[in-house]
């Protein structure tokens, strides 16, 4: 058995290093949760390449989730202790996570959405197998592709299309700001109609991209 899985999780995990991911687990039970409500069926998906997305969509996900994305193997260790710390102290109402692109993107096109134990240990199993075995921009590729963006809206096709009526490709640098700004919650928060808290994440985001923007411009100098 141990044999068995082993050997069908790292074929997948090849697999899906050439082929698009079309759906998610998450996206099934969205759909499960939707009939059980007498809801009609919704899900809005488009696959497209990296190339074919906005330049800013990266570094808006990056400025807001995962600022040292490229730099890390799947972990970011300094943010796992700055979150450990901040969950520690008394009378926090929020508790802030550590999760990598990369462990997100694990969980969404490996896993289910769950906080037990066992989700986790398998989460960083797949984190380390993409990590090994796809490039970053693979990762990001199909993150933006799958990660939930809007009520039955996956990926940045989708939002681009329901939310901003446009391409992927034409998303401007603050609607990919806004976009980013929405995922700790995206079924919450809606990019099209955002909130004063939105809004203000959102500018956030905007000046931490022009720092990120500006720290390559400077390295590529050098």
């Amino acid at each position: 058995m141990v044999v068995a899985f082993l050997a069908s999780t790292i074929l997948s995990v090849v697999l899906l290093r050439f082929v698009p991911v079309y759906f998610t687990p998450l996206m099934f039970l969205r759909m499960a949760q939707q009939i059980k409500d007498g809801k009609s069926i919704t899900c809005h998906h488009h696959w497209v390449p990296l190339e074919q997305m906005s330049e800013y969509m990266p570094l808006a996900v990056v400025a807001s989730e995962d600022q040292r994305f490229y730099q890390h193997h799947g972990f970011d260790l300094k943010a796992i202790e700055k979150a450990i710390e901040h969950n520690q102290k008394k009378g926090k109402r929020t508790k802030h996570g550590a999760s990598t692109i990369s462990q997100q993107t694990a969980k969404n096109v490996f896993l289910w959405p769950d906080r037990s134990w066992l989700r986790k240990v398998l989460e960083s199993y797949f984190t380390v197998l993409i990590e090994m075995m796809w490039s970053k921009e693979r990762i990001m590729e199909v993150y933006l592709n799958s990660i939930e963006m809007g009520d039955g809206i996956y990926g940045v096709a989708a939002v681009a299309e329901w939310h901003f009526q446009c391409t992927a490709k034409d998303l401007a640098k603050g609607q990919c700001a806004m976009i980013a700004a929405t995922l700790p919650n995206p079924i919450r928060y809606n990019s099209s109609r955002p909130s004063p808290y939105i809004i203000k994440r959102k500018e956030h985001i905007l000046k931490e991209m022009r720092y990120i923007q500006s720290h390559i411009e400077q390295k590529n100098e050098n």
